[in-house]
């Protein structure tokens, strides 16, 4: 007779538990907002980037960069490989970045080897070379798109230092900034390796 309340009951419960679950529905699963989808590059942009920096060429980014009112794009060519301990990112070879002035691209900043603008070499750059960069950048509403570079290995003679770089609406063109990214540095027209003045 136990047995047969035991089963009763488990019976019972069985289906209560059939029951519940099939008269509750299934919760809606939380609508998570898509990410939003980076616009594809106009074939233009793409095509300017290509001239500028080869068929390798990447647009990060595009649009009014600098809260100019002209079209620009950020162009980079990425490193092929990661050096050896170097934490992945954006590491580049070279970046540009172009302007649509009136239907026609002109390239307005370059980085290389060294950063450099229509008027020169971007001040507080190192004197040694740059093979390869780290490269960050943001895109505010009020100052436009503000880039950070930072050398991969130390150049000769100097430091890792990352080098700001932002739109001057004053003089109209990209410029570095000091090292509280506040106040833009001026170019040079060259670069020149101090001169030892011991003379023997």
């Amino acid at each position: 007779m136990r047995k047969i309340a035991e089963v009763a009951v488990l019976g019972i419960v069985v289906i209560l538990c059939a029951s519940c679950s099939s008269s509750n529905p299934a919760p809606e699963t939380a609508q998570v907002p898509a990410a939003r989808a980076t616009p594809p590059v106009p074939e233009d942009v793409q095509d300017a980037a290509n001239h500028v920096l080869g068929s390798d060429s990447e647009v990060l980014a595009f649009g009014n960069l600098a809260k100019n009112g002209h079209t620009q794009a950020l162009v980079v060519n990425r490193l092929k490989t990661t050096p050896e301990g170097t934490v992945p990112g954006t590491l580049i070879s070279r970046a540009s970045i172009i302007e649509n002035d009136d239907g026609r691209w002109k390239e307005i900043f370059r980085c290389d080897e060294h950063l450099k603008n229509t008027s020169g070499f971007l001040g507080g750059i190192p004197l040694a070379g740059v093979s390869s960069w780290r490269l960050q950048f943001e895109q505010h509403e009020d100052r436009g798109l503000v880039l950070y570079f930072t050398p991969l290995q130390a150049p000769t003679g100097g430091h890792v230092e990352t080098i700001g770089v932002r739109w001057n609406p004053q003089v109209k063109r990209y410029q570095s900034l000091d090292r509280q990214y506040e106040h833009f540095l001026t170019e040079v027209p060259a670069l020149e390796t101090p001169q030892s003045q011991v003379r023997m």
